[in-house]
């Protein structure tokens, strides 16, 4: 019966990561896997407030069809904040989409013909990996260190190879939480400009730093409209509305509205008219504030137990921001196996292997810190750290 299938559905597996992570919603467990927001840290009384200001403005209207690109009002709201960030559009730019996941989806479907190469950070976000993978993509790793990705390894392979275009994650990476310095986010641009490289930008996590000085995105050092920039609403007010955006020249983005059209007519009205009131009337600037302050104490917390706790060999990123940390193993550690007796003892975490195009990364493991309380982030440390040791036979 499997030939009821495309070739292309036929090629894709499930994430092993998500089929574990079920394991992860035990309430004894303290999670540090999924890449979830704190729920506690979500504006909900503003939202309750704007939702009820929309429903008695617009009525039954707030729950009609609506145009593809999103509504105006909420463009031009993305507009005023793109400028924050030092890129320059107005609403015209800007393409609404459901989440940023659909933004992957999109430029998928808009760029990548089968067989197409394409270039991603190693390790980069599972999800891209998988998105790209429908359209049935072939990968090309670029190397990162703790600067984020290599230039002139993107140079490098550039020179030999016709990609459609290079996936970056240039602010507290997922998985990594590194983020891609200011003289690197420079030479990155020259490169892509003497090789033509298209580049798409995922910023997520851009506004979530605590410390440090804010990075500008690639897409403002953009002077020939290669920087496709997608961002969310995700991570600075609250995932389910599963609103985000995409900033394009008119040709590419004239051809995502078209794509996106195909794939769900639009994102939905009312939850754009509710986040427009919501931004419009109430300080989403002092909110991120918040959010920023607890996440650096949780980072503060996990990274401080880390160093108390863990055995010698294992090392970590120390990101500025975000809500991720990345752990390495000493060589021939492999935290499949860990993972599956740390469930056994209460704790929980995502194996690093996922994150890679190719077979790497069995020695690494994320951790999120965002959504866990400080104590619970001391526990889990506590057990994570006494099964590190164990398993080295410490």
């Amino acid at each position: 019966m499997s030939t009821r299938f495309s070739d292309r559905m036929r090629s894709m597996k499930p994430s092993t990561i998500r089929e574990m992570l079920k394991m992860t919603e035990r309430p004894d467990v303290i999670s540090f896997a999924g890449g979830l927001p704190a729920p506690e840290l979500f504006p909900v009384d503003d939202i309750r407030v704007a939702a009820e200001r929309v429903l008695v403005e617009a009525g039954a209207q707030a729950f009609q069809y609506g145009v593809t690109q999103g509504i105006a009002p909420l463009r031009e709201q993305i507009a005023v904040e793109m400028a924050d960030r030092g890129i320059a559009c107005d609403a015209d730019d800007i393409l609404i989409t459901t989440g940023s996941q659909q933004g992957l989806d999109l430029v998928g479907k808009i760029f990548i013909d089968a067989g197409d190469a394409i270039l991603t950070e190693n390790p980069t976000y599972l999800a891209a990996i998988q998105s790209f993978q429908c359209f049935q993509a072939r990968f090309q790793a670029v190397p990162t260190d703790d600067e984020g990705i290599i230039p002139e390894a993107v140079g490098e392979l550039a020179a030999q190879t016709r990609f459609r275009f290079l996936y970056v994650i240039p602010n507290f990476q997922n998985p990594t939480g590194r983020s891609l310095s200011l003289a690197r986010r420079h030479r990155l641009m020259d490169i892509a400009r003497r090789h033509d490289l298209t580049i798409i930008e995922d910023d997520p996590y851009g506004r979530l730093r605590y410390r440090g000085e804010h990075l500008p995105p690639l897409k403002s050092l953009d002077t020939d409209g290669r920087v496709i920039y997608l961002s969310t609403f995700s991570k600075t007010v609250a995932p389910g509305f599963r609103t985000a955006w995409a900033v394009a020249t008119k040709d590419v983005l004239d051809k995502l509205i078209i794509a996106k059209q195909a794939a769900d007519l639009h994102t939905s009205s009312f939850d754009q008219l509710v986040l427009d009131r919501y931004l419009r009337d109430f300080d989403n600037r002092k909110h991120v504030a918040r959010v920023c302050a607890a996440y650096g104490e949780r980072y503060g917390v996990m990274a401080d137990a880390l160093a108390a706790q863990m055995p010698e060999g294992f090392s970590w990123t120390q990101p500025e921001g975000g809500m991720f940390l990345w752990m390495t193993g000493p060589e021939g550690f492999d935290t499949l196996p860990l993972f599956r007796r740390a469930i056994e003892h209460g704790v929980a975490f995502v194996p690093g292997g996922d994150f890679f195009v190719g077979d790497e990364g069995r020695q690494c493991l994320r951790l999120n810190f965002s959504n866990a309380q400080p104590d619970d982030i001391r526990r889990g440390i506590e057990r994570l750290a006494g099964l590190c040791r164990d398993s080295l036979g410490n």
